[in-house]
């Protein structure tokens, strides 16, 4: 069969055609296009729906259990969340797509489309796993709850509302799983083979609005050190200050595990990483943005309002910051610093904060089984540890759960992974299937695991 007419490459293009884009405010999303998503799961992915428990979570999110097989001897242990995420951001400007993102079309091999990336693609790859299953009449050997939002892209509630809702029912998972690494090429200078990211934690997120004030006016009569030239000044004083690099104990061990297959020059200090944080951290700023974030805290500005008019000297200035706070930090001394540096002439205000997320176990057997059904599926594939850059629902997970890790199962290159929130996002057919396949094996193996005792 032509790997385009199997059943979830069919249910996965139906789905990237609704636009599932969540508003901040509730009350302004359109609700059609996520009703319209459950009913095409539930035509889809009958079994799950049949076997399964489903339970509506606000404002359009699911949770599902799936329950175990009671001859299972981990039937009654700890259960696993299996995490997706419905919205999707807006499409942009449509011109720049080389494919219309709501077409769905399939070109030599790969759906265009937004969502394929983030986060439909893992969602449908999540639950035609789990039907497979059901359909070879199995059951997992320990229950699965699948925990698919609805408001991720605009940080809101639905992911809290699962996370009261298995905490209610005394659910105390053995791991969570949400989107984050995936089958990386191109993603450590030097290295040939993809990388199997997983990320075992994520950076903290701050967003912050300066605003400089002044007497504004007529643009004819423009003032010396207004609004937007202080403003222009302290962000370029930040760009020329940024925050120190360190690295994490995360991102030690996963340069540990990478010392095999980078170039030999690089070998000895990376196979030392402990005893030279400060080089690596500085070899890291200097590999390139991606390792970069890796090391330290990150500033981006993101949005700048000022003047109504081009011929109105604006009264205020307003930059909007997106800083990702790296572990080991803060929110409040990120925020500190930043007052610092642009100086008491600009008003800081915090907009949104949330902590960078806990570090999840590498050495323990949930963490050993990711990498056993990576390599399993992807047998090129080196699986690595990483601190993510991004943050997800899944960060709501950890007061219930210390092993909380995101990985989605398709090879990815690094074009691929810039269209994620840009234009062109898009997914290979083959890369897809087999990540259906990987969550396969890792239902599978969930069977073969010593792993029954309670979650701390």
């Amino acid at each position: 069969m032509d790997p385009i007419d199997a059943a979830p490459v069919a249910a996965l293009r139906e789905i990237l055609r609704l636009p599932t884009v969540a508003s901040a405010d509730p009350e302004t999303t359109d609700p059609a296009p996520f009703v319209e998503l459950h009913s095409r799961l539930r035509e889809h992915f009958p079994l799950t729906h049949e076997v399964g428990e489903v339970i509506d979570v606000p404002p359009h999110a699911l949770l599902i259990r799936v329950p175990a097989d009671p001859t299972s001897p981990t039937a009654t242990a700890d259960p696993v969340v299996l995490m997706a995420h419905m919205d999707v951001v807006p499409l942009g400007d449509e011109s720049l797509w080389t494919h219309p993102p709501l077409a769905a079309e399939v070109v030599d091999g790969v759906i265009w489309g937004r969502g394929t990336l983030d986060d439909k693609g893992q969602l449908v790859a999540v639950i035609a796993a789990v039907e497979s299953l059901l359909a070879d009449g199995q059951r997992p050997a320990r229950d699965v709850w699948l925990s698919f939002g609805s408001d991720e892209e605009v940080m809101g509630s639905s992911a809290r509302r699962a996370v009261e809702t298995l905490r209610e029912r005394g659910v105390r998972p053995w791991f969570v799983l949400d989107e984050g690494g995936a089958v990386a090429s191109e993603a450590f200078p030097g290295v040939t083979r993809p990388l199997g990211v997983v990320g075992v934690s994520e950076k903290g997120v701050l967003s912050l609005r300066l605003t400089a004030s002044g007497r504004g006016g007529h643009a004819s009569r423009p003032a010396k050190g207004g609004p937007a030239a202080r403003v222009a000044a302290a962000i370029t004083r930040l760009e020329h200050r940024p925050f120190p690099a360190h690295v994490s104990p995360a991102t030690l061990e996963m340069l540990r595990r990478l010392a095999p297959h980078l170039p030999r020059p690089l070998r000895p200090v990376v196979e030392r990483a402990d005893r030279f944080p400060g080089a690596l951290a500085r070899l890291l700023v200097a590999a390139g943005p991606e390792a970069a974030a890796l090391a330290r805290t990150t500033v981006a500005v993101t949005t700048l309002t000022g003047s109504p008019a081009i011929n109105v000297s604006p009264t205020s200035v307003v930059a909007g910051l997106n800083l990702r706070i790296a572990v080991g930090e803060t929110t409040a001394d990120a925020t500190d610093r930043i007052r610092r540096v642009v100086g008491s002439d600009i008003d800081v205000e915090v907009a949104d904060a949330h902590e960078p997320s806990p570090l999840s176990p590498v050495d323990d057997p949930a963490f050993a089984l990711l990498e056993r059904t990576i390599t399993t599926v992807f047998d090129d594939a080196v699986p690595v540890p990483y601190v993510m850059y991004a943050a997800t629902d899944s960060r709501h997970f950890t007061t219930i759960c210390h092993r909380v890790y995101r990985f989605a199962p398709f090879r990815m290159s690094g074009e691929q992974r810039e269209a994620i929130h840009s234009y062109d996002e898009r997914l290979g057919v083959a890369d897809f299937l087999d990540g259906v396949r990987w969550y396969r094996a890792l239902l599978d193996g969930l069977g073969g695991v010593d792993a029954t005792g309670p979650a701390t």
